[in-house]
């Protein structure tokens, strides 16, 4: 079976995560103690006990998301005996998921990538004054008719009017961000052409729009100075959804996800049509499992987070 690693974003967060799996593996506690080192903060802490509040914030999420995906490679690899490249032939990640992919094989060191998530998630938070953005789940309207409603919300909206399609994560799930007054006349325009659901996501910045070039300029700094490897097997990029390996081009993609799309749908449909027949989901929650049949049928997902789940997995190998 050909199948590729895939690696979640924010969002999949929870109070507890990595706890268990830290208890039953010392390669797991291992990664967390690392992350924590490199942080100077007690990162773990936080994730085992909370509150959700201090969980949630960006700076915190980010590099927490990215030590559980990571515990769980490493687990994985330790438990089955093989590296992630010998088994698979793409990894991929949602948003700051491609950080944890990259380092899952390779291309990035795990103290490097700890530091750039904290650095990304501050920078990310810090972009946009708190109120003055947003973002909106539209369910049941596919990227093409979302690309027509979103230049009508900036033309009609007051301010600067930004408003762009920043997730396309499966057929009818898109995710809108920008100025607030832009993304909720958006959601008024939605509701009047008839799509199912329309809301405002409690996000606290415009992720992924072009209000977050001062955290690109951010990235760009910080990735000047970290050491980018060839990954062991290719990286389909979010801002592409094509595969790529070279260094200088993977630290460029890097930056541009900072205010590009998160191209999922088209990711998912790139990698069936590499004859990708299963996506294992590696970190906390089940998001992007959920949305692989509502891309492609003929794919299948599987979400590996907890110590039953690892052994589950590597049985089926």
């Amino acid at each position: 079976m050909k199948r590729a690693f895939v690696f979640p974003g924010q969002g999949s967060q929870t109070v507890g995560m990595g706890q268990e799996l830290a208890a039953a593996f010392p390669v797991a506690a291992q990664v967390f103690e690392e992350v924590d080192d490199a942080l100077g903060q007690k990162l773990t802490k936080l994730m085992y006990e909370g509150p959700m509040e201090d969980l949630t914030l960006t700076e915190n999420t980010q590099p927490a998301l990215m030590a559980v995906s990571v515990a769980v490679a490493r687990v994985l690899e330790s438990e089955g005996k093989f590296k992630l490249s010998d088994i698979s032939e793409f990894v991929a990640g949602h948003s700051l998921g491609e950080y944890s992919a990259l380092t899952a094989v390779g291309s990035l060191q795990l103290a490097d990538t700890a530091r750039l998530l904290k650095i990304r998630g501050r920078a990310m938070q810090q972009a946009v004054p708190v109120g003055v953005g947003a973002m909106a789940a539209l369910l049941g309207m596919d990227i093409g008719p979302v690309e027509e409603l979103v230049k009508e919300a900036a033309e009609a909206s007051e301010g600067d009017g930004v408003c762009v399609a920043a997730n396309d994560n499966a057929d009818g799930q898109v995710v809108l961000s920008g100025n607030k007054e832009a993304v909720e006349c958006a959601i008024e325009l939605a509701k009047e052409k008839g799509v199912r659901k329309a809301m405002l996501l409690p996000v606290s910045a415009p992720f992924h729009c072009p209000l977050m070039q001062p955290a690109a300029d951010a990235m760009v700094e910080a990735l000047a100075s970290v050491t980018i490897a060839p990954p062991t097997v290719p990286l389909v990029a979010n801002v592409t959804a094509d595969q790529v390996s070279d260094p200088e081009i993977i630290r460029k993609l890097l930056v541009e996800q900072v205010t590009g799309r998160v191209r999922w749908r088209e990711s998912v449909l790139y990698m069936g049509n590499q004859e990708i027949e299963q996506l294992v989901e590696v970190g906390t929650g089940k998001v992007l499992t959920a949305m692989v049949r509502r891309i492609n049928k003929a794919m299948t997902g599987t979400a590996v987070q907890s110590p039953a789940d690892i052994e589950a997995f590597l049985q089926t190998l």
